[in-house]
């Protein structure tokens, strides 16, 4: 083990992002390759916006990307006594100051400094106020006015901020709640954690947490802050580019380890490599990597790596998923052929799960119709002939292994001397009810004798 602690603090507000989740990721990764800690902690102090849903969904999510924690969830709301204890201290210490300026009376000093060409920012009012009226407040911290504010970013390099440049932050509201921004310092730092690597969306408020560090007696952590997502128009990723959800990709049948293998990729390399496993991400990850730019998230590429996950995938687990996905349809597969079989018919055709899932569903159910066209051509009177050879030739065959169905065929065809363009597909409309499935050979042998016994003979009556 060693002493590196990092965290992943979402906000139970909503669904984990796709900016959110590689986050996640780059902390997961880096915990597990120098064997330090990795601490998930719940930021839920916005009581309005917070929600159990929200937190649920975030830890299924972590869990389906098999991102493990070594401790946590640990939840803000069961530390309020710790912040109001640190907002007292500062209190005290003549290090914060209550702030009586109504809603009103801020927005006009806004509007006066940006007429005068200045920042929209606070401009002190009671910051040496002494006096304690009957009257709302929120706590603002007294940020430095002198002097300027630096650090070293593990990815950006040195960022410095003139003090004169910075506001006197609201560090608890009028209800008496704690804000963002001092939380998150006295979590991090009571919680020991000495890397904070999150978006580069937070580089503004790392330079106003800092003197809060230092105000609070707490060691200054060092900081990574990693490049946005963006669309293909190259603006911040949102709905406007598809799905931002993590687990919207799980419903629409790309699997975690294709999620995963992308999201590192969007920000980091390893030379030209492409394919990673968790393994080798493990082993290879360095936040050294980790380019400067933004990254541009697109969805083809992630459709790629699926495909790839899918094709050489195990076929037993993909059959577990793949069942699930049936069955979230209202297919009963307890009955059908085993669904590993079903699988291997079918990795090298689909994309997502969710083709898989619609490309294995006559397996399980006997069509209820032809389709209209593929029946007018191929399930006609003079392919009865077809038919009947077919019932007989299979009838007679005992194993339906792949090798003796392939035989049963070629027998079939020296005795009518038909090809197997000719015989096709009328066979693929009969079992599947349309005219693309698999190799005719790997379908009738998966499907299995009864079945495909049964499926001829109905097609046979239905001659017309």
């Amino acid at each position: 083990m060693s002493d590196l602690r990092v965290r992943f603090a979402p906000s139970p507000t909503g669904f984990l992002h796709i900016g959110g989740a590689r986050t996640a990721l780059f902390n997961y990764l880096l915990a597990k390759k120098e064997q330090g800690t990795f601490v998930l902690r719940i930021e839920d102090t916005d009581v309005e916006r917070s929600t159990q849903e929200s937190v649920d969904a975030i830890l299924q999510a972590m869990d389906w990307l098999g991102l493990s924690y070594d401790e946590g969830p640990i939840y803000q709301s069961d530390r309020y006594e710790l912040y109001k204890s640190k907002v007292s201290a500062l209190l005290d210490q003549g290090l914060a100051y209550r702030c009586y300026c109504t809603t009103e009376e801020l927005n006009a000093k806004r509007e006066a400094a940006m007429k005068i060409g200045g920042k929209p920012r606070y401009d002190g009012t009671c910051r040496e106020r002494t006096d304690q009226p009957d009257l709302p407040y929120v706590v603002r911290f007294k940020t430095p006015r002198d002097g300027n504010t630096a650090f070293v970013d593990r990815i950006k390099g040195t960022i410095t901020v003139e003090n004169d440049e910075l506001d006197d932050l609201i560090i608890q509201r009028t209800d008496g709640n704690p804000t963002y921004n001092f939380v998150v310092v006295i979590d991090d730092a009571e919680m020991g954690i000495n890397l904070v690597i999150r978006g580069d969306d937070h580089v503004n408020n790392t330079v106003r947490q800092i003197p809060m560090y230092k105000a609070l007696g707490y060691e200054v952590p060092e900081f990574a802050h990693v490049p946005m997502i963006l669309g293909a128009d190259k603006k911040r990723l949102s709905k406007r580019h598809g799905a931002t959800s993590v687990m919207v990709y799980r419903e629409m049948g790309f699997l975690p380890e294709a999620m995963v293998n992308y999201l590192v990729r969007l920000g980091w390399s390893c030379g030209d490599e492409e394919i990673f496993s968790m393994d080798d991400l493990i082993a290879k990850f360095s936040l050294d990597n980790v380019g400067r730019s933004a990254g541009v998230f697109n969805p083809d590429k992630l459709l790629w790596l699926n495909e790839h996950y899918i094709k050489t995938g195990d076929p037993e687990r993909l059959g577990g998923l793949v069942a699930e996905q049936l069955e979230g349809q209202g297919v009963d597969v307890s009955d059908g052929p085993e669904m590993a079989a079903v699988v291997q018919t079918l990795q090298d055709r689909v994309k997502t799960l969710v083709e898989m899932a619609e490309g294995a569903r006559f397996y399980f159910e006997a069509p209820v119709s032809y389709d209209e066209a593929a029946a007018a051509k191929f399930l006609t009177e003079e392919k009865r002939v077809v038919l009947e050879l077919l019932i007989k030739y299979l009838g007679a065959t005992v194993s339906f292994t792949l090798e003796d169905v392939e035989g049963a065929f070629k027998a079939m065809m020296e005795e009518s001397g038909l090809k197997l363009g000719k015989i096709g597909p009328t066979v693929r409309v009969a079992l599947t009810g349309g005219t693309v499935s698999p190799s005719i050979y790997e379908v009738v042998s998966v499907l299995g004798k009864a079945t495909v016994l049964a499926r001829l003979q109905k097609a046979l009556a239905s001659l017309v």
